[in-house]
């Protein structure tokens, strides 16, 4: 995604594609978009993950200074004031609210959990993990090649060597895996999702029966107590 996204220009305050206002990392609508010098945008807390081990553009490796950051003011204006449909419901949603609005539309939830399995719940609100389902978070298919059963950091190595040139856009078969996840879902940058979003192994720290947000943030939490 280029810099081009704070040039965004409109007539309408409805548009039927999101796909320029989304965060090549978390994959969602951004939220507090910053731009690094290279012009790359991402949202301020997806950066943040990046920032901790090295300073480089997740999209195009360039070396950047954190403290010259800077708010994408004319890009967060723009999903302030427009309006995009929702996939499922297609009802109109202001971009802002698009976020909050995917999680708990019913006919998006149906559309995209139909050939899920049901979900695992704990008895009497008790957290744990269903033994059953386990094994389907433990490996996980290359989506550029027909190698299988790789854990986490196979699935990284083999990815960052045999397909870091690939520009397709393939659905992450970790988020895929998950609970909360979209396995229809495609990402626009598949490796820095993969690098930055999937550096811990989430059945080590992470409580399934909690949504992709927390789950994030206690997985990250875990891992740093551990380092």
């Amino acid at each position: 995604m280029m810099a081009r996204l704070s040039l965004f220009k409109t007539t309408s305050s409805m548009i039927s594609s999101t796909e320029e206002f989304v965060c090549p990392i978390c994959l969602e609508i951004f939220q507090k978009p910053v731009t690094i010098s290279c012009g790359h945008t991402f949202c301020s807390t997806c950066l943040a993950q990046c920032k901790q081990d090295d300073p480089k553009c997740p999209l195009c490796r360039s070396i950047f200074d954190p403290s010259k950051t800077v708010r994408a003011k004319d890009l967060a204006k723009n999903i302030s004031s427009l309006k995009a449909p929702c996939s499922g419901c297609r009802k109109v949603v202001p971009l802002s609210k698009l976020r909050a609005h995917n999680r708990t539309c019913t006919d998006q939830v149906e559309g995209a959990t139909a050939a899920w399995p049901p979900v695992y719940r704990p008895p009497n609100g008790v957290s744990g993990r269903d033994p059953s389902n386990q094994e389907n978070r433990l490996t996980f298919p290359c989506p550029y090649c027909e190698t299988d059963n790789l854990d986490l950091v196979a699935l990284r190595d083999h990815c960052n060597a045999d397909h870091n040139n690939s520009s397709q856009s393939v659905v992450c078969p970790v988020c895929a895996s998950m609970p909360w996840g979209n396995p229809h879902q495609k990402s626009i940058n598949f490796l820095s999702h993969l690098n930055l979003r999937h550096r811990f192994e989430y059945d080590s720290y992470v409580d399934y029966g909690i949504d992709d947000d927390d789950a994030l943030q206690q997985a990250l939490e875990a891992s740093l107590k551990e380092k």
